[in-house]
């Protein structure tokens, strides 16, 4: 099922399949999402061919152009419990641009749209998190702008990373976008 957002720039979701592996992997090595990603292996060999219910692996596109990747996990659920304990109803994202020159064109702003209303589309759903790097400023600035809060400093695996919570209650509605 593809998601759209209606604005001057049209950007679907479509699930992303091992016709995407080349892409991703390409993806991987450019150097701002080796910077804000730099020791995650995805696995993608594995992972694309995966589709566990708990998960959402995303392209998304701009006129068939592959532009940026988000996954959407329940986090509760995930089977390598990355997140530790904890509660049910919550969504966590990771979301990239896959080109330095798609960046700064409003594209990740759209892409983050269209995942919090996924998320939120889904009334059980009490909050979203995310866990960008702690010297990730740009990127904490950009959560914060969807109302975003931060609740803690977390180290996963190799990483120091800040924790940050949207709380259905306190998502800025006004940038939901009316999914199909």
């Amino acid at each position: 099922m593809n998601y759209t957002v209606q604005s001057p720039m049209r950007i679907n979701l479509r699930p992303a399949t091992l016709a995407d592996l080349d892409l991703l992997r390409h993806w991987d090595e450019q150097p701002h999402v080796v910077d804000s990603d730099p020791n995650d292996d995805w696995g993608w060999e594995v992972e694309l061919d995966r589709a566990p219910e708990w998960r959402e692996q995303l392209i998304a596109e701009i006129d068939h152009r592959p532009i940026g990747f988000i996954q959407i996990i329940d986090p509760a659920r995930e089977d390598s419990h990355y997140w530790g304990d904890i509660p049910a109803n919550l969504r966590a994202i990771d979301i990239w641009i896959g080109e330095e020159i798609d960046l700064g064109k409003g594209y990740g702003t759209q892409m983050m749209q269209l995942a919090l209303t996924r998320c939120f589309a889904d009334p059980k759903v009490t909050a979203v998190l995310v866990d960008p790097l702690a010297g990730n400023t740009r990127v904490h600035r950009f959560y914060e702008r969807f109302g975003f809060q931060f609740v803690e400093s977390r180290r996963f695996g190799g990483d120091d990373c800040l924790v940050y919570r949207v709380n259905r209650a306190d998502w800025h509605h006004e940038n939901a976008i009316a999914l199909p």
